[in-house]
């Protein structure tokens, strides 16, 4: 007889760790991280406080648990959308882009806990958060080295950085498999930073309230400048898709 199948023990045991994230979620949303409590999850779910430690150990956890499902969730959502764009680097940096976007303004408070305020007292261990943390980097990473290899961007001017920059870009190179040099992946941090930048300000309402009336088009503009810094050629206006909001 297998063994691969969980026992109902088990089977149990995981329904309740998905409720508990799942009103988490609902706690994380309505009143934020800081205020997440196990104690009120316990009660929501109708168990009593005790009870819920047995499945997770405090709120830091929770919050852990909260923080590896909501990176592997922005994730799962850029490579669905990434399965069936065109092999074409500059296209596909611009549908991860709005994806991360989407998913960020349909998810606000879970992007919030990756992305915006720290919580007070809260850590987010590496061991369990950096692999699914750094996936939708990976992505855009391995998009602008594509491009790169298959001669795509402009040449990039050398910059003045010192040694431990310098060595620094070198782990990044060897940790992603790049071949981009320096410049390129200097660029890309550049991008990566304000693309996360340009999100935040849409999903904080950074911008004000009345500032621009089509958000989705100043989004698309700032990717068009990204695109630039990279080295692409970007179409002129009448040629850039903008139809995916």
């Amino acid at each position: 007889m297998s063994t691969d199948q969980p026992g109902p023990r088990a089977l149990a045991r995981a329904r309740t760790i998905a409720d508990i994230k799942r009103i988490g979620r609902e706690h994380l949303a309505t009143h934020g991280a800081a205020a997440l409590s196990l104690r009120a999850v316990a009660r929501d779910l109708g168990m009593v406080s005790s009870a819920v430690y047995r499945y997770v150990s405090s709120r830091d956890e929770l919050l852990t648990l909260l923080v590896v499902d909501g990176y592997n969730a922005l994730g799962d959502a850029v490579d669905a959308a990434l399965a069936d764009a065109p092999d074409d680097p500059a296209t596909r940096f611009r549908v991860t882009a709005r994806t991360v976007r989407e998913w960020a303004l349909a998810e606000p408070a879970w992007y919030g806990l990756l992305f915006g305020t720290p919580v007070p007292g809260y850590a987010a261990p590496a061991d369990d958060t950096e692999a699914p943390g750094v996936r939708v980097i990976a992505t855009l990473l391995g998009i602008i080295d594509s491009a790169f290899r298959r001669g795509q961007l402009t040449s990039g001017q050398d910059l003045a950085m010192s040694p431990k920059t310098s060595a620094d870009f070198a782990t990044i190179r060897e940790q992603f498999g790049l071949a981009a040099p320096d410049p390129v992946i200097a660029a890309a941090l550049t991008a990566w930073t304000t693309l996360f930048g340009a999100v935040n300000f849409d999903v904080f309402d950074m911008y004000g309230r009345d500032t621009f009336a089509d958000r989705a088009e100043i989004f698309d503009l700032n990717i068009d400048q990204l695109l630039r810094l990279l080295g692409f050629v970007v179409p002129c206006p009448q040629g850039v898709d903008r139809s995916v909001r």
